[in-house]
């Protein structure tokens, strides 16, 4: 589309999540070229020139579209085992078959993954993959040529792991890099995929797994590594108790003070869960800017808790949402979690006072870009950020008698998605994807479950 190309969205609610949570209850967006040019109460312009298309917005509310700062998307293939366990035993369990992924199964699953999303109302999708096989293909590569099929904006965080089972980690031996091997695709990765543009569709960070799947010289020389090259740092932090028992008997001390030991706090760094914080914790991270990533069907889904939301939130933490992997929340929907991170966290102790439906929505999106270091650009419906946005169809029996908008989104049944835009082009259209054939996925996602089923029973 040329720049000056214009489509008009009109007669819609807008919710623009911007730093005053300005609404219309009627209103009107311009998109020229891959920007938002103009928005406001009611209809547009009507000298407005160079306009390919006007949708008829009527029933639908606008919003930024939805941004993912957790996943791990080869878990696609894997989803509905080890149902009745925590952390540390499902880990446990899931390695062994994690560790004969291939290429063509991680970009299936990574089809797989993206699609649910990016139907479902998302825009801005990570993968936090750490599983690299020896001799199994351009996995990191994979990953990304889904994503731009797909059409999605994407961070790969590229992961590693080098503790393992006879280290006194998780993994088994033959499932970690080497230190030295880990830095180097890391880099390499960096180098070939990122892309530090404004517009940018790719971009990586570094993203050793956790405290114990890492050593404390790969989170080291990770970080710096990071910053030498100008990237964002990404890692597991505080999802469980066995966590932090596993940290004070290895390290001497909690997971934060071991990340800040590190060089792990920092403006450029986010963490997954964060759901065992105390107040010193939650303190180091409102300090050094250190980002949260909010995975609540994930954190119920293996007991982990209930993560600290609204003391972050108060302290001034950036806290976003996200998946993760789908073998933990096998739905693979961020919109859902704008509603069970709202019912999640009134089940702690600032119960109906814990968040409400418009600071749910600013997690979904300005706070999931603050998260990836893109709020300038993204994460809100604003003249000359990127035009990343949804429009959710509320006028269904669904929604028919809730008569905020928000509140119908965040609190009400999951709305549908009548179209989403990402980078100014359209990527869904009445709930269809018009960049990828969902049913070939499925049947690709199906097969190569299978396969890695058979592999796994056999070896």
């Amino acid at each position: 589309m040329a720049a000056d190309r214009r489509i008009v969205i009109e007669n819609c609610a807008i919710a623009t999540v911007d730093a005053h949570d300005t609404e219309y209850a009627d209103g009107h967006l311009v998109i020229a070229g891959n920007r938002v040019e103009s928005l406001g109460a009611g209809r547009a312009p009507e000298d407005l020139t160079d306009v390919d298309r006007r949708i008829d917005a009527t029933g639908h509310l606008v919003t930024p579209g939805l941004i993912n700062t957790h996943h791990h998307f080869y878990q696609w293939i894997t989803r509905g085992l080890a149902t009745d366990h925590n952390l540390f035993d499902w880990l446990v369990a899931l390695y062994p078959t994690w560790a004969r992924i291939d290429e063509p199964m991680v970009r299936a699953a990574a089809e797989g993954s993206l699609a649910m999303m990016a139907r479902g109302g998302v825009t801005t999708a990570m993968d936090h993959h750490y599983v690299f096989p020896r001799g199994t293909g351009d996995l990191s590569g994979a990953i990304i040529g889904a994503a731009r099929d797909m059409g999605v904006r994407f961070t790969l965080a590229r992961g590693s792991m080098d503790r393992s089972e006879k280290d006194g980690g998780l993994p088994p031996d033959f499932a970690v890099e080497t230190l030295e091997g880990a830095l180097t695709a890391t880099e390499e990765t960096v180098r070939q995929h990122h892309d530090a543009s404004f517009d940018a569709m790719t971009q990586v960070a570094v993203a050793p797994c956790s405290p114990f799947s890492v050593s404390t010289e790969l989170l080291r020389e990770g970080a710096g590594l990071a910053r030498r090259l100008g990237v964002r740092l990404h890692t597991h932090g505080s999802e469980t108790v066995e966590e932090e028992k596993f940290c004070h008997e290895l390290f001497g001390m909690g997971p934060t003070d071991y990340f800040e030991s590190t060089g792990w706090l920092g403006e450029d760094v986010w963490m997954a869960h964060c759901v065992h914080m105390n107040d010193s914790d939650i303190a180091a991270f409102a300090r050094t800017g250190t980002g949260v990533a909010h995975c609540p069907s994930s954190n119920a889904r293996l007991a982990a808790g209930i993560a600290r939301v609204p003391d972050m939130l108060t302290a001034g933490v950036p806290v976003g949402l996200g998946v993760d992997g789908t073998a933990s929340n096998e739905s693979g929907e961020l919109h859902t979690e704008l509603r069970n991170a709202l019912l999640v966290n009134r089940l702690g102790p600032h119960r109906e006072a814990a968040l409400n439906a418009r600071q749910a929505l600013r997690l979904g999106t300005h706070g999931g870009a603050r998260v990836l270091g893109r709020a300038a650009e993204i994460g809100s419906l604003e003249p000359g950020k990127l035009a990343d946005l949804v429009l959710w169809k509320l006028d269904t029996l669904a929604h028919a008698s809730i008569a905020d908008p928000v509140t119908a989104l965040v609190f009400g049944a999951a709305a549908p998605v009548t179209a989403s835009f990402v980078n100014g082009r359209q990527i869904v259209q009445d709930g269809r994807l018009l960049t990828a054939d969902e049913d070939a996925i499925a049947r690709a996602t199906r097969a190569e479950a299978r396969r890695l089923a058979r592999i796994a029973a056999r070896d």
